[in-house]
């Protein structure tokens, strides 16, 4: 009986684990309200406000030795656009307010891939022969900055995603300019030749 307890309680926390891992970005997929599964999400009509914490963020890694380093020019796998269910909040007093949030989350998860996409190019543009780490933090820093303005000013000026036409607007610029950085995906090699 003891063995069978342990095995539910190691089944039970093997899954809570897997369940916590960050959602990378692909083309095919959208983001839904059940993805926004912070336990602060809630659509409740006593609600008097509304907001939404997307759970999208770059995530830049890598761990390798300085001659690996050296001979590595491709970094595109190490810069993850993710999607952190568990720390994405949605608050909406209805349906029609959570899914304006919620296309404002989708946008704002394409543009952090936009950005990493950004930051995958400007490295690979930069990063020569004997470049080291201290090359990354100004190139994540700065752009990094330049995403949290840009979708501060789309969600001000769409007030929430409320002006659905504005954003879509915007949603759109922002998937033009993914697919014109298709080099930089994250699982793509760059063409050789450097502007």
């Amino acid at each position: 009986m003891k063995n069978i307890f342990l095995i539910l309680v190691i089944a039970f926390t093997s899954a809570n684990i897997f369940a916590q891992e960050p959602m990378v970005w692909t083309p095919d997929y959208e983001l839904q309200l059940s993805d926004y599964q912070s336990p602060e999400s809630e659509i409740n009509a006593a609600l008097t406000s509304y907001s939404i914490y997307s759970g999208a963020k770059i995530d830049f890694g890598f761990n390798m030795n300085s001659v690996s380093f050296m001979f590595t020019k491709n970094f595109n796998s190490k810069v993850k656009a993710i999607f952190q269910k568990n720390l994405a909040v949605l608050v909406a007093p209805d349906s029609l307010t959570a899914n304006q949030l919620l296309q404002f989350g989708r946008y704002d998860f394409d543009l952090v891939e936009l950005y990493s996409r950004k930051i995958r190019k400007k490295i690979y543009e930069e990063k020569g022969a004997f470049s080291d780490s201290s090359l990354f933090q100004p190139i994540f820093n700065e752009l990094q900055e330049e995403m949290n303005t840009v979708s501060a000013q789309v969600f001000k000026a769409t007030n929430f995603g409320k002006d659905a036409e504005l954003l879509q607007k915007e949603h759109n610029k922002v998937i033009n300019e993914i697919n014109a950085l298709s080099d930089f995906c994250m699982t793509c090699k760059p063409k050789k030749n450097r502007k």
